[in-house]
């Protein structure tokens, strides 16, 4: 079977009502008027992209925030999101629904720091990760199937999804020039076009999990100071993925943006219709 490539855009959710309290799974609480405005901001940001299949935890706040963006999205009207507990936030166990201030002083009490403290009960960052290689790799065999039965089919020689780069925003990081791809032997047609919306620390971690195990390189252009850190409301990360169906294999990753939030400068959106 030939490599397959897909594009991966991370999003983190947007705000929720309660600020305050530490992100997990135990108080979901629902978007903010300004949640709901920033998600219409990303959703203006993606609306030109051609989605294959989308991907949202579980969970209200990243819920809300998958819909308000696919809501702008007309290429992809009839494609439906999938929700999955995989991705939900890191679960922070009794410092959940506690102030910010009250975990870290927990963490200070035994002698650490946030955030790799683990509160009773909560998750450790290695468990965040192995939730987010299982998830990644979920993904990578899912289209490792469905080109391979869309191979068989009398839709044309090769079966792919022909997404190509007109279907698909030019990311790039902090500069108004184009990214060139190149994969697949200059094949530039994609076999799916993915959005997961998640969380901030779910993500990083799954960043990490690129880092240390898939052995993946930021390029240098990168921006150090957010290569690991946690994402903003919204914002966006963007990864092309060559797989291939040897089993020991590892994944080939190209890394466009990280953490990408320069479409929250434009919050005008009319949030009347929404429902906090």
């Amino acid at each position: 079977m030939p490599l397959r490539a897909l594009y991966i855009y991370l999003c983190a959710h947007a705000p929720a009502v309660n600020l305050f309290l530490p992100p997990g799974q135990g108080v979901d609480e629902p978007l903010s008027e300004t949640g709901f405005k920033q998600a219409e901001a990303a959703g203006r940001f993606l609306s030109a992209v051609r989605f294959t299949r989308v991907f949202s935890s579980d969970l209200i706040r990243a819920k809300q925030t998958a819909c308000t963006i696919m809501s702008n999205n007309q290429p992809s009207v009839n494609v439906e999101i999938n929700y999955d507990i995989r991705l939900r936030e890191r679960k922070y166990g009794t410092a959940e629904g506690k102030p910010l201030s009250e975990m870290r002083a927990m963490a200070k009490k035994a002698g650490d720091q946030c955030p790799f403290y683990t509160p009773p009960n909560g998750e450790t960052l290695e468990q965040v990760k192995a939730r987010a290689r299982d998830f990644f790799e979920f993904l990578c065999q899912l289209v490792l199937e469905e080109s391979c039965g869309k191979a068989h089919t009398p839709s044309g020689a090769s079966g792919r999804l022909g997404i190509t780069s007109d279907d698909l925003v030019p990311f790039v990081n902090n500069t108004s020039n184009p990214v060139e791809y190149s994969f697949n032997g200059g094949d530039t047609t994609l076999d799916a076009s993915l959005l997961v919306v998640t969380h901030g620390a779910f993500m990083k971690n799954w960043i990490k999990y690129f880092v240390d195990d898939l052995q993946f390189a930021f390029p240098p252009e990168l921006k150090k100071s957010g290569e690991l850190s946690v994402s903003p409301n919204t914002g966006i990360s963007h990864f092309v993925i060559t797989v291939g169906s040897e089993t020991n294999s590892k994944p080939e990753i190209q890394c466009i943006c990280v953490n990408r939030h320069d479409h929250l400068t434009d919050l005008d959106a009319d949030t009347s219709h929404y429902q906090v």
